[in-house]
């Protein structure tokens, strides 16, 4: 294997790592708590994801009608992973309140940040061109089918499996990031220009997102429960790295797609579990030590499989 792709892999997916480490190491230092980490996730959560998903998504200048054939496949592709990962949850975890856990993390990529970055080291601008829109409806479905699969996995523990549509339409509906990705949709449709104050600041908020979330996420992780009683987060793991990407990439590779368009869908697919499902989990009272857990192991795993698959597919000419 290469040096190029494994320094590809490298540059990418460490700066997420060292900052869980270093949340991990002002948590022992004492300079991280609990309550600072629920404050900072209500921060994130309802203020600056919301700003990230807006801001990336208004500024898109690319036609939907240009990758619409991507785009389905990228819509239909998240929903079969998802409802095959809730079938295999059933079976695969005991806890009925980790379910929901297991099933964002093993299908919810990271590709409003990392996915992008993936995208432009590989293509350059072509990258970005063919991921944005791919983008923008994968990230609108991730939130959407996290906040269904969380408040049913969450609810079913406490109300004996009964869960109210309209509570979860509620949830759904007042979701923060949905919100914020709708209206980013919405403006990049309007064809109005943002002005420079407001892009300047919506940057700024945006730039408090995935450090913070990655900060705190670091401090909640438990290497002993890790190690010792977290099967749930090295199945969602290999979910998250193998299963997912895998399918979605021969998927893929089966409809048509070759090139650049083949080369995304797997860098999408193969990115770590995005820092906001521990946001979304500890938000809503789930247990975020698993969600962090389950962050750190895809964002570890993530350096190999990314390089290996990258490996492949250049080595096969396919992507």
């Amino acid at each position: 294997m290469s040096w190029e792709t494994w320094s590809f892999a490298f540059n990418v997916t460490m700066p997420n790592l060292l900052i869980l480490l270093i949340g991990m190491g002002l948590r022992r230092l004492g300079q991280l708590d609990d309550a600072f980490c629920d404050s900072a996730m209500k921060l994130v959560f309802n203020l600056a994801l919301p700003f990230l998903l807006f801001f990336s998504v208004a500024t898109s200048q690319q036609s939907i009608a240009t990758h619409l054939p991507m785009i389905l496949y990228g819509a239909v592709g998240t929903v079969t992973t998802f409802l095959l990962l809730e079938y295999a949850a059933v079976y695969l975890v005991k806890d009925p309140r980790e379910r929901g856990i297991f099933v964002q993390g093993g299908f919810r990529s990271n590709t409003g940040i990392m996915g992008l970055a993936f995208a432009v080291r590989a293509y350059g601008e072509q990258g970005i061109a063919v991921g944005s829109l791919y983008l923008t409806v994968t990230v609108i479905l991730f939130n959407v089918l996290s906040v269904i699969t969380l408040t049913r996995s969450l609810r079913r523990g406490q109300d004996g499996g009964r869960v109210s549509k309209k509570a979860l339409l509620t949830s759904i509906a007042t979701n923060p990031l949905i919100i914020g990705l709708l209206l980013g949709v919405g403006y990049s449709q309007s064809g109005l220009a943002l002005p420079d104050v407001v892009r300047q600041t919506g940057q700024q908020i945006s730039g408090l997102a995935l450090p913070l979330a990655l900060l705190c996420a670091g401090a909640s992780l438990d290497f002993k429960t890790m190690l010792r009683t977290s099967n749930v987060a090295a199945l969602s793991t290999v979910a998250k790295l193998v299963v997912v990407p895998g399918l979605l990439t021969l998927g893929g590779w089966l409809v048509g797609f070759r090139g650049v368009q083949l080369g995304v869908i797997f860098l999408f697919a193969s990115t770590p579990t995005a820092a906001g499902s521990y946001a979304m989990t500890r938000a809503m009272g789930g247990n975020a030590t698993l969600a962090a857990n389950i962050i750190a192991m895809t964002t570890v795993g993530s350096f190999f499989a990314t390089a290996l698959g990258v490996y492949v597919l250049r080595a096969w000419g396919i992507a």
